[in-house]
């Protein structure tokens, strides 16, 4: 087993899959859970296009913009002391080709001192990844389900299911590691084929309801921590921070409607 590194960069996460050290990535938007979970020792933070439905208040990631990711990028960048940082490229911001691809991810890049960049798609996408990385940026693929094509997938729907989307899916799985990806992120794939998929990729593979065989794990931050009502079947709560939050929200209304804080206590008096 290789040593946890002080700062997780790039051959860390290869490594890892050599040595078979489960990889943790969560998403963050923010400096204050950021830092937490790089004080709780995630491996990964994902600044991901999920900000739209978890904090803009989108029923989708379709709205979000490159100018709403800078800011959250940059904060998450700068509180995180040993994870990866990895940015998502929004809709609309790299599908054109290669040259929007590398001019988005420089972009952001240079404006949030991040370490790699995500975007979705396999064969469609290497060509993307290529310049991406040509350019000495790393880049973290996404296959399965992607959000950003919700629209033609037909929802949140798993994906590689029979033999023939299964393939399909390998193939896509091998282009977006031969075009230089340094890891992909499995979302909503039968744990079979993820296995299989990470069995024969080099880079290591990130799942999201993907079955227990892929090299790390990532979940949406909200998610795991029971922020809400609702959270998707893949997805375990880890805690009810939503609950105590609440409590605490309730009990800070209660006490200065009756006049009990602040007492004397938390007051100046002279």
């Amino acid at each position: 087993m290789t040593e946890t590194p002080k700062r997780v960069r790039v051959h860390h996460l290869r490594e890892a899959k050599e040595a078979g050290r489960r990889l943790t990535m969560l998403t963050a938007y923010d400096a204050v859970t950021a830092r937490i979970f790089d004080e709780a020792g995630v491996d990964m933070l994902l600044v991901g296009d999920s900000i739209g439905n978890t904090m803009h208040g989108h029923t989708t990631t379709l709205p979000v913009t490159v100018d709403d990711m800078i800011p959250a990028a940059r904060a998450v960048a700068g509180a995180a002391r040993r994870a990866f940082v990895v940015v998502d490229l929004p809709f609309g911001s790299y599908e054109s080709g290669p040259q929007q691809a590398l001019e988005t991810a420089v972009r952001v890049m240079k404006t949030t001192g991040a370490d790699a960049v995500k975007f979705e798609g396999g064969k469609r996408s290497a060509a993307q990844i290529r310049a991406v990385t040509a350019a000495g940026i790393p880049v973290v693929g996404h296959l399965g389900y992607t959000p950003q094509s919700e629209n033609l997938l037909g929802g949140p729907r798993v994906q590689g299911r029979g033999d023939t989307a299964a393939e399909a899916l390998s193939e896509d799985a091998l282009a977006v590691a031969e075009a230089g990806a340094v890891a992909v992120v499995l979302e909503m794939v039968p744990a079979p084929v993820s296995a299989r998929i990470t069995e024969i990729v080099a880079i290591p593979t990130i799942g999201i309801g993907a079955g227990a065989e892929c090299d790390g794990q990532v979940l949406v931050w909200v998610d795991m921590a029971g922020m809400g009502d609702w959270s998707p079947r893949f997805a375990r709560r880890f805690g009810e921070v939503g609950a105590a939050l609440r409590a605490a929200a309730t009990a800070y209304v209660d006490e200065v409607r009756d006049g009990t804080f602040p007492d004397a206590e938390h007051s100046f008096l002279q």
